[in-house]
């Protein structure tokens, strides 16, 4: 009997799709986890870490190989092991028109858990999870963050012995992300709970004692992040961009170098990866690698060291950078009854911009960009939308903005090409005019290939540019991402942020959402929401002073982010004493 939580050993599980083509999801996987541990599976969309939780809670059968769970063979015995662990899904089933108690009631019910135990247990995860205060709210009202707090609470309802988080954290602001870790680390550390979980997050995975590196259901590596972050030792610089250059398009320039694994924006600055270890080039300082640095060095090379790509060519109208407003927004206000959604914003997006509108869960950033769009009415102030007052000349307004929505909102039953001639219909676009257009998104997005797959089948990364083709097809002056990139793969956003880069230097407006902090950086100006409020707005450098100092630390934008969004609310607390 094995001592391991998790032990597999060369295990194989294929699919069939629609066409009759067979899918290999997995192919001769090893994975060993030790019990009381935090464990991470980390790979790009389709690498098959889903289909590995599947196995391991015996909702699958691998096709071949051995995988023993607890001690216990999952495949002659999936009940013992499934009473024996818990599975937290991507997309967790809460109930949204029962209150917290009811959910946490109802997955009770379900697992059998006695009236008895569940007076201890509840107590222990109110207490964990900080849900208390708010066992009476319907889940459908949580924000997101509190959604996950539950979905873990509701997983955790009959203490099991090992729990599998898939992608816990994707879509959780960084305040929610940071109590989502503690309350994993003290089921690691005080409950000795063995934990395995999957993260589009380099730096948890950085966090955990064993990381599993997957690709195309591969193992690339296995073993503790320093092993991964040893890769690019000696490989890892920091480079100030030069004069008439800023740290996006700096990067930009880099990864198209053939002697760059990687390069991304890092506090005003550029962080290089090259393709050998060396000596500095002129201008670049030699910095420690990170597991990130190591995990691109490993993914490129399974790869086959392809570019990274992301140069678009705009088929819209350029427009000069930097040439007035292409967004002004005063005294905004969004009331739903006496709910104050959106609470007297005001702020003003230059043309050719990158502008970043971030916060916590549930801090009004979706209901304000809706208003952008003209897809939701205001309750007060003005908007001017590429010179349109939106309340006035809304169509208008609309004809010259692209939106790409916080879900993915395309027809997942339509093929890539469908979707595509719907929307440049729905955008007035005819004849000769609309196939140059398509033929021109399929192109620039890398999807000719996948022309005639259904988009509900693409993965997330092919996702993310079908919905993006889809937005720019009638040649927009301003795009609206929100949150464009959740759940993406690191590969998946610097393609995506190359573009965007690209878009700017031809003059689009380009106002974003994004709960990965890094990705701020990317912004030439940012405004920070909570409570429907504007807490603070500036360039990153300027934002980055509010990060409380720590020594021998450079406070980061997540630091910032985290210090602000604190601040105002003990602020808030204080003066309602």
């Amino acid at each position: 009997m094995s001592a391991l939580a998790v032990d597999g050993r060369g295990l194989s599980r294929s699919f069939r799709s629609e066409d009759g083509s067979t899918i290999c999801a997995l192919d001769q996987v090893a994975l060993h986890v030790q019990p009381g541990t935090l464990s991470a599976l980390v790979g790009p969309d389709g690498a098959g870490k889903t289909t590995l939780f599947r196995l391991i809670c015996g909702l699958l059968l691998a096709d071949a190989g051995e995988l023993t769970v607890l001690g216990t063979d999952v495949a002659r015995d999936p009940q013992q092991v499934q009473s024996r662990i818990a599975y937290m899904p991507q997309r967790f089933g809460l109930y949204d028109d029962l209150s917290v108690q009811e959910n946490l009631d109802l997955y009770a019910d379900i697992h059998g858990v006695p009236a008895a135990q569940r007076a201890v247990r509840y107590g222990e995860l109110m207490e964990m999870t900080a849900l208390g205060p708010f066992v009476d709210r319907l889940a459908g009202q949580l924000s997101g963050g509190m959604k996950q707090k539950l979905g873990l609470a509701c997983t955790l309802v009959r203490s099991p012995e090992l729990l599998l988080l898939d992608e816990p954290t994707v879509g959780v602001d960084p305040l929610s992300r940071r109590e989502l870790w503690t309350i994993i680390k003290r089921l690691v550390e005080h409950e000795h709970l063995s934990v395995l979980l999957s993260t589009s997050y380099l730096d948890e995975a950085e966090r955990c004692s064993h990381v599993v590196v997957l690709h195309r259901g591969k193992v690339l590596c296995q073993g503790p992040p320093a092993q991964v972050s040893a890769l690019a030792a000696g490989r890892t610089f920091i480079a100030v961009p030069g004069a008439g250059e800023n740290a996006r398009s700096m990067q930009a320039r880099l990864l198209g170098d053939r002697e760059v694994v990687d390069a991304v924006p890092d506090g005003g600055l550029v962080r290089i990866v090259r393709r050998l270890p060396g000596a500095a080039p002129a201008g670049q300082q030699p910095v420690a690698a990170r597991f990130e640095d190591g995990f691109m060095v490993l993914l490129r090379q399974a790869m086959g060291d392809p570019p990274i790509g992301g140069d678009l060519a705009f088929e819209g109208a350029k427009l000069p950078a930097g040439g007035g407003l292409a967004v002004e927004v005063k005294g905004l206000v969004k009331l739903f009854g006496s709910f104050v959604a959106v609470d007297h914003v005001t702020f003003a997006v230059r043309r050719g911009e990158i502008f970043g509108l971030l916060g916590p869960n549930g801090a009004g950033k979706t209901t304000t960009f809706r208003m952008l769009c003209g897809l939701l009415a205001s309750s007060g102030g003005t908007l001017q939308v590429a010179g349109a007052d939106l309340r006035r000349a809304g169509a208008a307004a609309r004809q010259r903005i692209g939106y790409v929505a916080q879900k993915f909102s395309l027809y997942a039953t339509l093929s890539v090409h469908e979707n595509l001639d719907f929307f440049a219909s729905a955008y007035g676009l005819h004849g000769p005019e609309r196939k140059r257009r398509i033929a021109w998104a399929l192109h620039q997005f890398e999807l000719s290939s996948h022309a005639s797959v259904p988009s509900g089948q693409l993965a997330g990364g092919f996702k993310q540019r079908l919905a993006m083709a889809a937005a720019l097809l009638h040649g927009p002056e301003i795009l609206f991402l929100d949150e464009p990139t959740s759940g993406a793969d690191p590969l998946a956003r610097r393609e995506f942020w190359r573009r965007i880069t690209t878009l700017a230097e031809q003059g689009v407006t380009a106002i974003v959402t994004t709960h990965f902090m890094e990705e701020a950086e990317y912004c030439d100006h940012i405004a920070i929401m909570d409570a429907g409020r504007i807490l603070a707005q500036g360039t990153p450098a300027e934002l980055r002073q509010h990060a409380r100092p720590v020594a021998g630390h450079e406070p980061s934008m997540e630091d910032a982010f985290i210090a602000i969004v604190e601040d105002a609310r003990h602020a808030s607390t204080a003066a309602q004493r």
